[in-house]
């Protein structure tokens, strides 16, 4: 029976690679689905594990975790700056360090921040040290800049057609261990020296964040009042009371319980605090809608697909009547003929689903490459213990499909095939 099934496929090659290739590809976008959304959602999740509370002024939580965690480039309010002095002598916390962007180079975000941060954030350096004067910087692990490389800050992004600031160029001092998140493509520049960069003095913090001023849009020149900035000033953390505005500050507490205990007194007033891991469950309510909306596509498409193999199958066995009536002259038993029939259609649509997993994992490494190039987030794809009964669903789906064309078969009479 093998060698007959084998013999038929090969004859009948072109319909064959036909069905195995429509199976594949239906099988493979909902595999892609599964997989990058998975990806997506382990991947942020460890990306926000490195983060236990960020505070900010008051709006929206999501945009606010958006911004400081993944990097993802958008107004703030400001918030004052006595926050940050409080948190920096509060017994509570284990350090709090204040983030302050809006500039860029080369497409790398600029972040202002504390050495504290810098330190912390991927547990060491691979190469190089941190900053320790306000012409410094340090650069993610994804950062193509070589130790004692320029970097000349940009108000914003070329694209948006940004201008360079000429005030101040930094230099890379040191080069931070991969973490797997967006900071892996950011360059970390003293705090201060952003401050000091765009003109912040002590009641600086009716200012936007991004450095979007107002006074911009009142037609003043944004750089007037920048002097030239000391690149070899030693870089102050003594944080006090008229410290210029921030649009966050990521906060380590030192332990969970006074993590509660922060989040309940920062979520009053001018300030919200938050938990990134609350805000991601959030929005992984979102994606999982999403989800579904794309698994039913996907679903659609399979029964597209099924709907089409039953029509061909149908063709094809009115086509091979004769075949079917010969066999069973021979003397070939109606068990014999379902057996064949069912059994190459079930082989070829289990290729399909074979084929169809290899090129949904492929697909998906490709699209969580290129969104880990973009946005330095780790995205790992790989199948889980769920998966197999996906398999094991489409293969008994692909058991009762076979099964069609296989009772045609059974039920043709000789005299009725050789007659056609």
């Amino acid at each position: 029976m093998i060698r007959f099934i084998l013999s038929d496929l090969r004859r009948l090659w072109a319909g064959s690679l036909v069905v195995v290739l429509l199976v594949a590809l239906a099988t493979a976008l909902g595999v892609c689905v599964v997989l990058q959304e998975r990806a997506l959602r382990l991947g942020s999740a460890r990306a926000a594990d490195k983060f236990d509370l960020v505070i900010g002024a008051g709006g929206s939580e999501t945009q606010l975790v958006l911004s400081s965690v993944f990097l993802q480039p958008s107004p703030l309010p400001l918030m004052p700056g006595d926050v940050l002095a409080r948190l920096a002598a509060d017994p509570r916390v284990g350090w709090a360090a204040p983030i302050g962007f809006g500039d860029s180079f080369s497409g790398y975000p600029i972040v202002g921040t504390t050495v504290t941060l810098a330190e912390n954030l991927s547990g060491g350096f691979a190469e190089g040290k941190v900053f320790a004067r306000e012409g410094e910087a340090v650069i993610g692990s994804a950062v193509k800049l070589p130790l004692g490389g320029e970097v000349k800050p940009m108000h914003g992004s070329a694209e948006e057609g940004g201008e360079t600031h000429t005030e101040l160029v930094y230099h890379v001092a040191g080069r931070l261990r991969p973490t797997g998140t967006a900071w892996d493509r950011a360059i970390l520049v003293p705090i201060q020296a952003v401050w000091h960069i765009h003109g912040l003095g002590a009641k600086a913090h009716e200012a936007e964040v991004g450095h979007d001023h107002e006074h911009e849009g009142a037609g003043h020149d944004a750089h007037e009042h920048h002097g030239e900035i000391d690149p070899d000033a030693v870089i102050d953390e003594k944080w006090a009371a008229d410290a210029p505005g921030l649009p966050a500050i990521l906060v380590k507490p030192k332990t969970i319980a006074e993590a509660y205990k922060l989040r309940q007194e920062y979520r009053s007033g001018n300030t919200v605090a938050v938990f990134p891991g609350e805000v991601l469950t959030n929005l992984y309510g979102t994606l999982g809608d999403a989800k579904q909306i794309l698994v039913a596509v996907a679903a659609g498409a399979q029964a597209l697909v099924a709907a089409s193999l039953v029509l061909v199958t149908v063709i094809h066995i009115g086509q091979r009547r004769r075949q079917i009536g010969a066999l069973r002259a021979f003397g070939a038993p109606r068990g014999a003929i379902f057996g064949i029939v069912w059994l190459e259609f079930f082989f070829l649509v289990a290729v399909g689903i074979g084929l169809g997993f290899t090129f949904g994992y492929a697909a998906a490494l490709i699209l969580s490459g290129m969104f880990s190039q973009t946005s330095g987030i780790a995205m790992p794809v790989g199948f889980a213990r769920e998966d197999a009964g996906l398999a094991a669903l489409l293969l008994a789906f692909a058991t009762i499909l076979a099964a069609l064309p296989a009772v045609l078969a059974y039920r043709q009479s000789p005299a009725q095939a050789l007659r056609a």
